[in-house]
């Protein structure tokens, strides 16, 4: 039995699929961008042309996740994990970072920090409870001359997302919150009451590899160690406007599509990142019911903290992934396999994954329950 489109669903966990509205528009431009026939990939990063591509992504970037005028929007290059080196660099003058370890990404930006700061610390980790939980913040053992505090708000590999970004002044902390957002930046709105700083990579919910975004509040910026080379230097890369070196054109080309696609969306009377929040939410609430009414299929994460980027879920024979993966390929659902390090299946559920897709998932999942099981 078939149950997918024409087209292939691709539930990889990055680069994620895109809008196919922003892909029919790439196809029309490659060769020429707004008819002047010379595509984005060939166009000076200082020509008028490319400027107004740039500041427009800023401008849609900024109104769609309605970012304060006192943050800057830094376009950078090397993905979320060259932050984990950059973030302390700039941030990190007294040498202090406190670490919330939830994931592999959390884990990983941890282990990098230690190369940059000589006080890194474990504020809490669910290590323990095997990444299915974040731990209550009342637990979180702060240190009070922490440069600042790091939390991922999404790990891609667990499944595991903080509902809303913590509140850490409750601890009475005075350290800005930086969050590794690369995995659901744009996929919901921001308390950006609660932020100092926020980095994503963009080929999740954003566009391609390639870019990765910073948001960073403006008292943070000039606070570079000696050590930070010019090119990550955040006060450098917002004085030359994102172009103190080549910035990565076609990314931020197709970034600004992507934007304008998000802000047309609509559920019901909500429009923008509002309706993709609750599509997400909607979305993942089908696998996991899915998931939940089947003694064939379960998710280790607790209910309060599961993802709606990330779904990762397991046969309970797990003889049987090979034969899944092979009939959900033939069915042309992609990229189900799970992270090598945890094993199992997952679905990745970002902004551009269709509904259609998503049911196809689920019935899928009945069927092949129903046949093997």
């Amino acid at each position: 039995m078939k149950f997918s489109p024409k087209r292939p669903i691709n539930f990889s966990a990055g680069p994620g699929t895109i809008p196919e509205e922003v892909l029919e528009t790439i196809q029309e431009e490659i060769f020429g961008w707004h008819g002047i026939g010379v595509g984005v990939m060939e166009m000076s990063h200082r020509s008028k042309e490319f400027i107004s591509i740039y500041q427009s992504a800023q401008e849609k970037f900024r109104h769609y996740l309605q970012i304060p005028k006192n943050f800057k929007i830094l376009f950078m290059q090397g993905g979320g994990i060259a932050q984990n080196a950059i973030v302390p660099m700039n941030l990190a003058r007294r040498g202090c970072i406190d670490f919330l370890v939830t994931g592999n990404w959390s884990q990983k930006s941890y282990e990098e920090a230690g190369r940059y700061a000589n006080d890194i610390r474990v504020a809490a980790s669910s290590k323990l409870t095997g990444y299915t939980e974040i731990p209550t913040i009342s637990g979180w053992k702060l240190n009070p001359a922490a440069d600042y505090i790091h939390i991922c708000s999404n790990e891609t590999v667990q499944g595991v997302q903080f509902q809303e970004l913590p509140d850490i002044s409750i601890l009475g902390s005075q350290a800005p919150l930086v969050v590794d957002c690369s995995s659901d930046l744009g996929s919901r709105s921001v308390d950006w009451s609660r932020a100092g700083l926020v980095f994503a990579a963009a080929q999740k919910n954003l566009g391609i590899a390639g870019l990765t975004i910073v948001v960073v509040r403006e008292d943070l910026i000039g606070r570079a160690l000696p050590i930070c080379p010019s090119a990550f230097d955040y006060s450098v890369v917002d004085a030359n406007e994102s172009m103190y070196n080549t910035p990565p054109t076609w990314a931020i080309y197709v970034a600004e599509l992507v934007l304008g696609w998000a802000q047309t969306q609509r559920e019901g009377e909500l429009t923008g990142v509002r309706a993709i929040e609750v599509r997400n939410k909607r979305k993942a609430e089908k696998i996991y019911r899915a998931i939940d009414e089947s003694s064939f299929y379960h998710n280790n994460v607790a209910h309060q903290f599961r993802s709606d980027m990330n779904v990762p879920f397991f046969l309970a024979d797990s003889k049987l992934d090979a034969a899944f993966l092979s009939a959900a390929k033939e069915n042309n659902l992609l990229q189900l396999k799970g992270h090598k390090s945890v094993g199992g299946m997952r679905a990745s559920l970002y902004n551009a994954m269709t509904e259609e897709g998503v049911d196809s998932l689920v019935d899928f999942l009945k069927d092949f329950e129903r046949t093997r099981g």
